[in-house]
């Protein structure tokens, strides 16, 4: 019986060992964990080991418990950090990023249901706290372990510090830092949210809205719609994998609507937001204030800030807005002064095409029957996101014949186009990739076809991406540009955009000028103001 508990402790003292070394040497990002990159020593390990060995036993037993309570929460956010930059692309921000986690919650629920949500976030919280506690109980454990074979643990602390010394030294990545990289990335992104929030405060405070007779004189009887195609970033036109596909839409779309008598003038901006969180580029787009997280837009929608919406809601346009992935009430409706919201699907009978997957076509078609053709209506203002070209890039629509739309069930039919499931795709990065290259083209023939079909001297377009997709998809470091296009077939219109430089046709090219995304608001009014 001794034996068999003897092998039971050396089984458990092992599996906290393992567990405590993953949790100081997995790398940030679920794309990195490879079986090399758990080949690591970890420094703070032998820090830790070191420091447990020297201190007496009842200030060892508290340092191990505080040791193994920290290790337990910055593991936690390893996972969200895991979590965010594999679903958004971005790091989670441990100030601001916190409401990300309710909109997860009832992204959740509109897949499986309240009661499967309930489960899944029951069951999340905890493991959480499990994970916690049992990383603090392993830390304890090993502590007991290597004051009971202190001879053995100073010897093996003392050799794999030497080597760790000489890996570092050679920058070999067997000497891994990675714990303390993360509780340093993690205080400067705290300080780095705070100045950020801070600097929002007093730009809010400070800077006035325009106002007076003649807002919007310039654009007097005009349609001006507002277009966002999801995840439409500057990758899209210069990367080798997409642009090839997506860089000819462009061109051929410039000639087509030329001969239609279009005129384009096309730039970037500067997204505040990478890979998800389109509603903070919405807002940013709008208030002419960089909105780089949640906090921010709480603060924003609660104000009576101008927004474009609101200007030429005042101004005398029918405003509109036309979300179809939209469900449930939504708290900036009144701020951005929205006559009409048409949300949740469109009315789409479609079975394989709705929500976030609704087909630009469908919305596109939706709108100019729902609100376009309204007999004696006045001018129109509407913001719409188009949202094919949305993660995970798995169902992929035809261009239909405009007269067929009807109500979108022309999109099942057989030659719909490809409808693979979300875990196939998201499992296959080249699988992916591709899907997002052929949205985008997607989204943006769309785009050409509707001002084809449905254009007229009164339409004004402007379209724009809200962000560059995820990191996961293009790799880091690729900015935070997305491209901008104005379409019109009235010259007057674009003589009034001369002095922003915006170069001819649907595709800027590398040289094109780039604006912060919070500067189109007030150069936008001022262009088309009295």
């Amino acid at each position: 019986m001794a034996g068999r508990n003897r092998v039971l402790g050396w089984v458990v003292t092992g599996l906290a060992a393992l567990l405590v070394y993953l949790a100081l040497v997995a790398p940030p990002a679920i794309r990195q964990v490879t079986p090399l990159s758990l080949l690591r020593i970890p420094v703070e390990g032998l820090l830790g080991a070191a420091l447990l060995l020297v201190l007496p036993a009842r200030p060892r037993r508290i340092t191990a418990l505080v040791v193994g309570a920290l290790l337990g929460l910055l593991t936690l956010l390893r996972i969200l950090q895991m979590g965010f930059l594999a679903v958004l692309g971005k790091p989670f921000d441990p100030v601001f990023d916190w409401p990300q986690l309710g909109h997860g919650v009832s992204l959740l629920k509109a897949s499986i249901g309240e009661l499967g949500t309930l489960a899944v976030a029951t069951g999340a919280v905890l493991l959480a706290v499990a994970l916690v506690v049992v990383l603090t109980l392993s830390v304890v454990r090993l502590a007991r372990v290597a004051t009971d074979h202190r001879r053995t643990t100073g010897r093996a602390v003392g050799a794999l510090a030497v080597v760790w010394l000489v890996c570092f030294v050679l920058s070999a990545p067997v000497a891994s830092r990675g714990v303390a990289t993360l509780a340093y990335q993690a205080s400067r992104q705290v300080w780095t949210s705070l100045e950020n929030q801070r600097s929002f405060d007093a730009q809010m405070a400070a800077s006035r809205d325009p106002s007076g007779v003649g807002l919007l004189a310039a654009l007097h009887g005009k349609d001006v719609v507002l277009v966002y195609v999801e995840s439409y970033g500057r990758i899209a036109l210069e990367d080798p994998e997409f642009a090839p596909t997506v860089d000819p839409v462009l061109d051929e779309g410039t000639r087509q609507l030329d001969e239609a008598g279009f005129a384009s003038r096309s730039a970037f901006l500067t997204s505040p937001t990478s890979g998800g969180d389109s509603w903070l580029a919405h807002a940013t787009l709008q208030s002419g204030l960089r909105v780089a997280n949640q906090y921010s837009f709480d603060k924003l929608v609660g104000s009576d800030r101008l927004t474009l919406t609101s200007g030429f809601h005042g101004a005398g346009w029918r405003t509109v807005a036309v979300q179809p992935s939209t469900r449930g009430p939504w708290s900036a409706e009144s701020f951005y002064r929205f006559d009409q919201l048409y949300e949740d699907g469109l009315g789409t009978r479609s079975r394989t095409y709705f929500g976030f997957q609704t087909p630009d076509q469908y919305t596109l078609s939706f709108f100019q029957h729902t609100e376009r053709e309204r007999a004696g209506r006045g001018p129109l203002m509407a913001e719409i996101p188009l949202v094919s070209s949305h993660w995970p890039w798995h169902e992929i629509p035809n261009l239909r014949d405009w007269n067929d739309i009807g109500d979108g069930s022309v999109f099942d039919q057989p030659d719909a186009g490809q409808a693979d499931s979300a875990q196939v795709v998201m499992l296959d990065g080249p699988r992916m990739r591709d899907g997002y290259r052929r949205t985008i083209a997607y989204s943006l023939s769309t785009l050409v076809s509707y001002v084809q079909t449905y254009g007229d001297d009164n339409l004004v377009l402007i379209f724009l991406g809200d962000h560059q997709p995820p990191t996961y998809l293009i790799g880091d470091d690729k900015g935070l540009d997305v491209p901008i296009t104005i379409v019109t077939r009235d010259r007057a219109v674009l003589d009034r955009t001369a002095g922003w430089g915006w170069q001819p046709g649907l595709r800027p090219s590398a040289d094109a000028p780039v604006w912060p995304m919070e500067s189109f608001r007030d150069r936008f009014l001022n262009a088309f103001g009295r």
